[in-house]
């Protein structure tokens, strides 16, 4: 799945951009707190994503080594 690994890159930078923007509004009002919260939950999010895409990549690696 290469298809699924960009889509993936995709959705990490735009929730990465969607933050970056939340943040400027959120330190802007004066919300500090909720801007720290914000990007705790982004870098969550991201942390998650990439242990699944690790996780296939394993698979994909195992499935390989299978053949042999």
């Amino acid at each position: 799945g290469d298809k699924m690994d960009l889509s993936l890159i995709y959705r990490i930078a735009g929730v990465g951009i969607l933050i970056s923007i939340l943040n400027i509004f959120l330190q802007q009002a004066e919300r500090k707190d909720q801007a720290q919260m914000l990007s705790l939950a982004g870098v969550v999010l991201v942390l998650i994503w990439l242990v699944q895409l690790i996780a296939q990549l394993f698979e994909q690696v195992e499935s390989v080594f299978r053949w042999y």
